[in-house]
């Protein structure tokens, strides 16, 4: 398929047919801001921040929805353009309950908030991409505040048992409605009501956990604003404050890739890699939200051993020549296929594989199974 040419912020560049705007000037490291665009789902150019200006054209087009054609001239960052961002911007900015901490003094507020699950300051601190336009186009939104009592905030859904839902931060941008339906083909989620009214809703506006939600997170993870967080991560967790390590999720044999943000040795979410094959950002439930055994007061620090109807505690090396002596006399009273093996999903990948190895290579079973199949 033959390229065809274009002209970005004076920059002549090649595309091919179906390629939008947008995608072009990703391709050529060129930003255009953008809140509703999920990459891999169906462009809607509803939040009109990715506006340009297209010589020739009376009024702004959306980057993520307007196909580039040959012989276009394209501004990015105009007067015109940034004027409109700026504008769209205080209106989000008033709409809603944005109250961050950040450049506001209430850094301090924003930490007790840690041990206090009722404040009002926004838990997206630092990864809100609402935020990070505002202080890039220099909007405060106050533009558009309204004169007469602001009406109350809508309480926040915190039943679910991972995902908290704030709707008074969400800027309907959709994206969640289109990780749920389009990315993970859940259908549990979609815009509800009229008008001023609309909101995202759950079947018919009910809990998440009352829904056909699987939990799998998507929807979090696509949010650009503190409107869905994670349980846990809540107050916990800012992206300079931990350690990003790249992992393979360990609780099926697909692969998943995941990012583990650290902090002082401790996991406090974890999210899909965006680019990484075969998830690409996609995670069931458990590969998001079951980390948090890890630090279980329950886990067993100690071999135990069963005698008289009660546990003892021993060292490893008693524990393992106890199970090595049962498994050979097992083995040598009923042969090979007398014992079986289950591993455990919530171990790493290479125990379960050493595991499959020693049950069939060592003691000649194919007798292994993996919980994560159950």
């Amino acid at each position: 398929m033959q390229s065809q040419k274009i002209t970005i912020n004076d920059k002549c560049l090649n595309f091919n047919p179906g390629q939008t705007i947008l995608e072009v000037a990703e391709e050529n490291n060129i930003w255009i801001p953008t809140l509703c665009y999920l990459k891999g789902a169906t462009p809607t150019g509803s939040c009109r921040i990715c506006v340009v200006e297209v010589e020739g054209r009376r009024t702004l087009s959306p980057a993520c929805s307007t196909p580039a054609e040959p012989d276009m001239v394209i501004h990015t960052e105009s007067p015109k353009v940034v004027a409109s961002r700026r504008d769209i911007l205080e209106l989000l900015l008033a709409s809603g309950n944005h109250n961050c901490p950040l450049g506001s003094g209430r850094e301090k507020d924003w930490k007790a908030a840690q041990n206090d699950d009722s404040t009002e300051l926004c838990p997206a601190c630092g990864d809100c991409r609402l935020q990070d336009l505002a202080v890039y186009y220099q909007v405060t939104g106050e533009k558009y505040v309204r004169s007469k009592e602001p009406e109350p905030h809508p309480p926040m859904e915190t039943v679910n048992p991972f995902i908290v839902r704030d709707f008074s931060r969400c800027i309907l941008c959709g994206r969640c409605v289109q990780a749920c339906n389009e990315v993970q083909v859940n259908r549990a989620i979609s815009f509800g009501y009229r008008g001023t009214e609309s909101k995202i809703v759950a079947g018919i506006d009910v809990p998440l956990r009352d829904s056909d939600c699987v939990f799998c997170g998507e929807c979090v993870q696509a949010c650009p604003v503190g409107a869905l967080v994670e349980k846990n991560a809540r107050y916990q967790w800012r992206p300079w404050e931990t350690e990003v390590i790249r992992t393979t999720c360990p609780y099926c044999g697909v692969g998943c890739q995941l990012n583990l943000h650290v902090k002082d040795r401790r996991i406090l979410k974890v999210t899909g890699v965006e680019d990484g094959a075969p998830n690409k950002g996609r995670l069931c439930v458990k590969g998001r939200f079951g980390f948090d055994f890890i630090y279980s007061e329950d886990r067993l620090k100690t071999p135990l051993i069963k005698e008289n109807g009660g546990y003892r505690e021993a060292s490893w090396l008693e524990a393992l020549e106890l199970v090595a002596d049962r498994f050979k006399e097992i083995i040598d009273r009923g042969g090979p296929d007398a014992i079986a093996g289950v591993s455990c999903a919530r171990s790493i990948n290479e125990d379960s594989y050493q595991m499959q190895k020693l049950f069939r290579s060592v003691f000649k079973t194919n007798n292994i199974d993996h919980c994560a199949r159950t």
